[in-house]
C-alpha cells in the first residue's frame, strides 16, 4: 500500500500544498495559481484539492499531514520578546495578540475544520503533524537533490526562533548542527532596506536584487561598521539599535535613516541614484555574508555538496557567485530571517558567541 504525505504552507504568505507518494512528489502548488490573489496567504484548499486529483486519491488516503512550522513555538518566541523589551513594544503588541488568541493559537483546530467541512475527512486532525520552519526549509532543499550528502544550509528572515541554520544531509536522515536566532537575521536586514527603499517587504526583496546592478556599493562598508558584525565564518550580529522591527510598526528608525541621510522613500516615488546604490550595498554585504559562510562549511566538513533553502537563498545573484567561486556543487530549493550590548559612540562589536548549537 501506497504512502501519501500532505504538506501544507498556511498563514504566512504564498501559501501551498505538495502530495508525496512513497517519497516522490506527485504534485505541488501554490494557492495564488487558483485563486489569483498574488501571495494568498490563506489556507490552501484549491492547491490541496489539485494535489488529490492529480493522484486520485481522497483526503482520507493520506496517512501524514505535514504543516510547515510550529505555531505554539512561534508564539512562545513573541510572547518571550514582548517580555523581554517592555514596556516597550505595547502597540505591535496590541496588534499581534488578538489574530494569535483568535485564531493562529488554534489552527489545528481550525485546519481539521476545514479538512472535515471541505475534504470530508473527520479524522484529518488526527494525521496531523508539525515540523519546524528551518527543518521543512531544509527538506525542501536536501531530499528533491541529487546527492546523498550534503550541507544543508537554511537563511531566511525567521522562523520560530532560527533565522539561519546549518544541517547535514545523509541517506533519509536531516539533522540540525546549529542555528543562529532571532532578532539577528539576514533576511530581515535584507527586508529592513527593501522597505527603506519604498517596496513591499517579503514580496519586494526581488526588486532590490534586480535594482543593485545599477548602483555603486558605497554603503556597504558602512553597513559591515554599523548595522551588522561578521564573523570569518559567515556569522553575523545585528546591532538593533537601528531597527524597528522587534517591537516596532517599521523595520527600520530614525538612527538607520539619519545614519544614512535619507528618509525612508514612499511607494511609487522616484528612484536616485542613493537607491540604487543602497541596493547595491546590501546585495554585496548579504554575498559577503552567503560567501564566508559557504567556504567556512566545506572547510569544517569537508563536504563537496551544498543545498541552500528560505527566501535568502533565493537571491539567484548571490547564489551564483557562491557556486562560482566555491568548490561545492550546489543544489537550492525554496518554497519560498540575542544579546544586546552597551556600545559607545564609536563602537566596537562585542565578542558573543553568535552560532546556538543544537543538542543532539
Amino acid at each position: 500500500m501506497p504512502t501519501y504525505i500532505l504538506g501544507i504552507s498556511a498563514y504566512f504568505h504564498d501559501s501551498a500544498a505538495v502530495l508525496l507518494c512513497d517519497g516522490k512528489i506527485v504534485a505541488a502548488a501554490q494557492e495564488e495559481r487558483f485563486t489569483r490573489v498574488k501571495h494568498d496567504a490563506g489556507f490552501p484548499s484549491n492547491a490541496t484539492r489539485y494535489c488529490l486529483d492529480e493522484a486520485g486519491i481522497e483526503l482520507s488516503d493520506v496517512q501524514h499531514i505535514a504543516y510547515f512550522e510550529k505555531p505554539l513555538l512561534k508564539f512562545e518566541r513573541l510572547i518571550e520578546t514582548y517580555l523581554t523589551s517592555a514596556p516597550r513594544g505595547r502597540k505591535t503588541f496590541a496588534i499581534a495578540m488578538p489574530s494569535w488568541i483568535k485564531g493562529k493559537l488554534f489552527q489545528k483546530s481550525n485546519m481539521a475544520k476545514i479538512f472535515r467541512d471541505d475534504f470530508n475527512d473527520p479524522d484529518a486532525g488526527n494525521r496531523m503533524v508539525f515540523a519546524q520552519h528551518h527543518d521543512s526549509h531544509a527538506a525542501s532543499a536536501f531530499y528533491p537533490s541529487p546527492f546523498d550528502e550534503a550541507i544543508v544550509l537554511t537563511m531566511d528572515g525567521v522562523g520560530e526562533w532560527a533565522t539561519t541554520s546549518v544541517s547535514v544531509g545523509r541517506g533519509k536522515e536531516l539533522q540540525r548542527i546549529r542555528e543562529i536566532r532571532f532578532p539577528h537575521s539576514l533576511g530581515l536586514l535584507y527586508s529592513a532596506i527593501t522597505g527603506y527603499l519604498g517596496f513591499k517587504v517579503n514580496s519586494g526583496e526581488y526588486k532590490v536584487m534586480g535594482l543593485a546592478p545599477y548602483g555603486e556599493p558605497r554603503f556597504a562598508d558602512l553597513m559591515e561598521e554599523k548595522l551588522i558584525s561578521i564573523a570569518d565564518d559567515g556569522s553575523f550580529w545585528l546591532d538593533m539599535r537601528y531597527f524597528d522591527y522587534v517591537t516596532g510598526l517599521r523595520m527600520t528608525n530614525k538612527a538607520f535613516h539619519d545614519l544614512f541621510g535619507e528618509p525612508a522613500r514612499t511607494s511609487e516615488s522616484q528612484l536616485t541614484q542613493f537607491h540604487f546604490d543602497m541596493a547595491a550595498s546590501i546585495q554585496k554585504v548579504t554575498e559577503n555574508v552567503m560567501l564566508r559562510m559557504t567556504r567556512a562549511l566545506h572547510a569544517e566538513f569537508a563536504i563537496d555538496n551544498l543545498c541552500m533553502a528560505g527566501g535568502v537563498a533565493l537571491n539567484c545573484v548571490a547564489n551564483g557567485k557562491s557556486c562560482g567561486t566555491a568548490t561545492s556543487r550546489i543544489s537550492g530549493s525554496s518554497p519560498q530571517q540575542v544579546m544586546q550590548a552597551a556600545r559607545s559612540a564609536r563602537p566596537c562589536w562585542p565578542t558573543i558567541v553568535i552560532w546556538t548549537p543544537i543538542a543532539s
